[in-house]
């Protein structure tokens, strides 16, 4: 049993922002369950944490019982769940909006959408029955969540739909000390992104390389979105590159 005070799970845990966020959270004083769907990729992000202070329990998030699995898992080793990091997500090719297949929009959808709604359903689940009652549930939303890139379609819906999640999660965690907000990233040097400093599609069709910022930045954010008292929460927050295109995009 961790002696740590409070315990988070991090959903897409094992690389770039959910990798960095783990590691801060651990830093900022919680004890952390990763989940993600390779479990080598979970065991590098541990590495050189107390074994005491961490669960590793591969899942997919898309998944009803892998997820069902997890929560149980959560609650038996720490008995409590402070903090939800919905961080878990996916992309789809970058083809014509006509040209998408159905198999890669419901990839998308499943992982990113139905995968954060399954996930706070567990957390809900154990938050309001755990004494003393309550958490905090924060989604990983992104620029997209606001303004699309082009060929996004699959990915930019999902993300605006998080932001609907993240509200009515709000409202309806508010009764049992749930609170809920969204952090919306934009230009996090990562693995994932590191294509982008070659060139990303404008609204224009050119195709222009992007500023990039520390995915240090985004960890540090979410650690004080994590760190607040229940009674405070960040509704939304932008973390993006200062110089990306954002306002005015297109």
């Amino acid at each position: 049993m961790t002696q740590l005070a409070k315990i988070a799970l991090v959903t897409g845990a094992g690389s770039g922002i959910g990798r960095a966020c783990a590691l801060a959270l651990h830093r900022g004083g919680f004890a952390l369950a990763l989940t993600g769907r390779r479990r080598a990729a979970l065991d590098d992000t541990a590495a050189g944490l107390p074994p005491s202070d961490v669960l590793i329990h591969p899942a997919d998030v898309s998944d009803e019982d892998q997820v069902g699995a997890l929560f149980a898992t959560v609650q038996a080793r720490f008995g409590r769940l402070d903090l939800l990091f919905n961080n878990a997500g996916t992309g789809a090719p970058p083809v014509p909006l006509e040209d998408l297949s159905l198999k890669a929009w419901r990839r998308v959808v499943d992982v990113n959408l139905t995968g954060a709604f399954l996930c706070t359903q567990g957390a809900f689940r154990l938050m309001k029955a755990q004494d003393p009652r309550g958490g905090r549930i924060i989604n990983n939303g992104s620029i997209s969540a606001h303004t699309p890139r082009p060929r996004s379609a699959a990915y930019t819906a999902t993300k605006h739909a998080i932001t609907g999640l993240t509200k009515s999660t709000s409202l309806d965690g508010r009764a049992y000390g749930v609170a809920c907000g969204q952090i919306d990233i934009g230009n996090a040097a990562t693995e994932m992104t590191a294509a982008m400093t070659g060139g990303v599609p404008q609204a224009d069709g050119t195709l222009k390389p992007e500023p990039m910022m520390d995915v240090a930045a985004v960890a540090q954010a979410v650690v004080y979105m994590a760190s607040l008292p229940l009674e405070a929460n960040v509704q939304f927050m932008t973390v993006m590159a200062t110089q990306m295109p954002y306002v005015g995009r297109g």
